[in-house]
């Protein structure tokens, strides 16, 4: 099983490149000092990064999120160790739960509720179940921290307005009625057509351990018997929306399917039952957990022990431990990470120290690349995962995100892998030439029928499964994505592929189909049209595709109204639900976005380019590092938001980098 590791963050040297006696920051500071600012900057940024690289090989920064994962972190607990018929609860994992109620509270905004996503509004779910796990802890509904929020979730709507996984959460314990939440049969697992592969990845391995504790989990205790009651909104009905004839269609098959619950022959559900729970611990094999991440995780240790898992059981025990291991402790503090990134942050790291070109990486840093190579290596997945389903015949590779998550390798970490590679050598050069190789292949094979590319599956497109009651969560489809496609084309091209390939050809014609009429793209995976554009126009630029020389100036314009009066960039996690730009004080990652567009459209000399940098120049701490006020990583667009800790520091970097080398320096 893969070595299961809590990654922190090390100290970076506390210098700045204008004051310190480390020898690498005074070679920063000389460059500085003749007039090499970029290079400078960017060489004081890759002394903090190597840093921060594990002895292993890889880099890890933390991820962090909002409130519910802490709030759902209780609600594990409490399903795991219910109240007792008294009411007294009184879990093994109290001080755990005591800090993850201080961390809610910490949380808490001025006008009494949660939101999603740093300096954002109120979010209805975060309050709900922020309040819920603090009154079912004890925190007294008097207290004014409470009252505040209560009063807030009454004008928002009540828990009513919560969304689908909210409720569902809540009728395990009784506290939201069982027949107002959709219903997820087991049976899902063993209709004909292969309908659960037409879903994401990530809602496959939330629902069917789901299935599976709605299906034999029965209702849990809470202490004391409480309840929410005072959460009800008076004059709002608890039924499931009706919204028009498909969504209409999908709620009357949830009354058979609630009907088949009580009457359905016992043995179609026992198999159904079965499939699932062999489905489910299937992928639980060569992971970190059931998709490695938070939710698939936690709804995988209801279901085990819905099913009378023992809690000795092995298969138990691993994924306990699992879903502790994302939980990691600072300043005495637990932060609770949605998942983990090792792939992801040492692909971006090793690319950024790569493009600052060989010339400028002295010893140490050739030698954190070439160990990085090695530790990548290591993770290249080969074996079929769900992929497979709609490409049965593509030769396995890739890599996913995390540690370990062989089932789920990612479109868009494989690509950021690849180009890595080109840079950082591994010391066996044979072993990597044919994982790159094989990786370019399956890359290849990934793309859809529209020419794009997703995060993890090929043409996963029905759009009418958004119809279903459940789907609410906005991550019911895995859809093509204007930024996963441009790093694809960008990894793709600078391995050789010329405009003058099918798959380069589509590619390119999916990007310019898919430009804003203002010269934006917009970012499925990264906020938002910033991070579309900036990759969208570096795919485009590495294609070398005559007709794409326009959409590029125009994505170059958009990029300059939009900066901000002090030279940085910085956008809002709000466009998402008003699909256009929200301005944002500015950050480093956004505005290395910005730069790193900038420079591949050709616009490096520009003003707007030249004052991006400088922004991140003059907001460069000390030891090298950056400082972000903001959320730039998205997991489901309006419904949960991811903080990379390490984005501010390797984006800047590769922005000082590519800039450094357009400009000459």
């Amino acid at each position: 099983m893969p070595t299961r590791t809590n990654h922190a963050e090390k100290s970076p040297a506390s210098a700045a490149p204008a004051e310190s006696a480390h020898p690498a920051i005074e070679r920063a500071k000389a460059l500085i000092n003749h007039g090499i600012v970029a290079s400078g900057y960017a060489h004081a940024a890759e002394i903090a990064l190597l840093e921060k690289q594990d002895p292993a090989g890889y880099w890890c920064g933390d991820l962090t999120a909002d409130s519910t994962l802490l709030s759902d972190y209780i609600l594990l607990q409490m399903w795991l160790y219910p109240a007792a018929p008294n009411g007294v609860w009184d879990p093994p994992t109290m001080p755990r739960i005591r800090q993850a109620i201080d961390g809610i509270l910490d949380m808490q905004l001025p006008v009494g509720g949660w939101n999603i996503y740093e300096n954002g509004p109120v979010e209805i779910n975060a309050t709900v179940r922020a309040y819920t796990m603090l009154k079912l802890t004890g925190l007294d509904p008097a207290d004014p921290r409470m009252r505040r929020a209560r009063e807030l979730i009454l004008r928002m709507g009540g828990i009513q307005a919560c969304n689908s996984y909210t409720k569902l959460n809540y009728s395990l314990f009784d506290l939201f009625p069982r027949k107002f939440v959709p219903t997820i049969p087991p049976e899902i697992l063993i209709i004909p057509g292969n309908v659960l592969y037409e879903m994401s990845s990530w809602t496959r391995t939330i629902i069917v351990p789901l299935s599976l504790v709605q299906a034999v989990g029965g209702t849990k205790l809470t202490p004391g018997g409480l309840k929410i009651d005072e959460l009800f909104h008076p004059h709002r009905k608890l039924a499931l929306a009706r919204k028009d004839r498909i969504a209409n269609l999908f709620l009357q098959a949830d009354k058979l399917f609630k009907r088949w619950e009580r009457k359905g022959l016992q043995a179609i559900r026992n198999k159904a039952v079965k499939a699932a729970e062999h489905w489910m611990l299937d992928r639980l094999q060569y992971t970190d957990g059931l998709g490695a991440i938070y939710p698939a995780m936690m709804y995988a240790i209801m279901a085990m022990d819905s099913l009378g898992y023992e809690r000795d059981h092995p298969e138990l025990v691993l994924a306990l431990e699992q879903f502790e291991d994302l939980i990691l402790e600072r300043d005495g503090k637990a932060i609770f990470q949605p998942c983990k990134s090792p792939v992801w942050d040492t692909a971006i790291a090793a690319f950024a120290l790569g493009e600052q070109g060989p010339e400028k990486l002295d010893a140490a840093a050739t030698a954190a690349m070439q160990k990085a190579a090695n530790w990548l290596l290591t993770k290249e997945i080969r074996r079929k995962g769900d992929w497979a389903a709609k490409r049965p015949d593509l030769t396995p590779s890739g890599w996913a995100f995390e540690f370990a998550n062989e089932f789920y390798p990612d479109i868009d970490d494989t690509a950021m892998v690849l180009l890595a590679l080109m840079h950082a050598k591994a010391t066996d050069t044979e072993k990597q030439r044919r994982a790159e190789e094989r990786a370019t292949r399956w890359l290849l094979g990934m793309q859809s029928k529209d020419g794009g590319w997703a995060a993890f599956d090929v043409d996963n497109n029905w759009q009418f499964l958004n119809k279903v009651p459940f789907a609410d969560h906005n991550a019911m489809l895995d859809p093509t994505c204007a930024d996963i496609t441009g790093r694809v084309l960008e990894c793709l091209c600078r391995r050789g592929l010329t405009v003058e390939h099918p798959a380069i050809v589509r590619g390119v014609e999916y990007l310019l189909g898919q430009q804003e009429p203002n010269g934006s793209w917009l970012g499925r995976w990264g906020v938002l049209y910033v991070y579309g554009t900036f990759l969208a126009i570096r795919g485009l630029r590495a294609s070398g595709a005559p007709q794409a020389e326009a959409a590029i100036a125009r994505g170059a314009v958009w990029l300059k109204t939009v900066q901000n009066p002090d030279g940085g960039w910085g956008e809002s996690c709000k466009g998402y639900e008003t699909l256009q730009f929200e301005p944002h004080p500015s950050t480093p990652s956004q505005t290395a976005w910005a730069v790193i567009g900038l420079v591949a459209a050709g616009e490096a000399e520009s003003e707007a380019a030249r004052k991006g940098v400088e922004w991140l120049q003059e907001h460069m701490r000390k030891d090298g590092t950056w400082e972000e006020n903001g959320t730039t990583g998205t997991g489901f667009p309006n419904v949960f938001y991811i903080k990379y800790h390490l984005y501010r520091d390797y984006f800047p970097l590769l922005a000082l980098a590519g800039y450094a080398k357009a400009v000459g320096e």
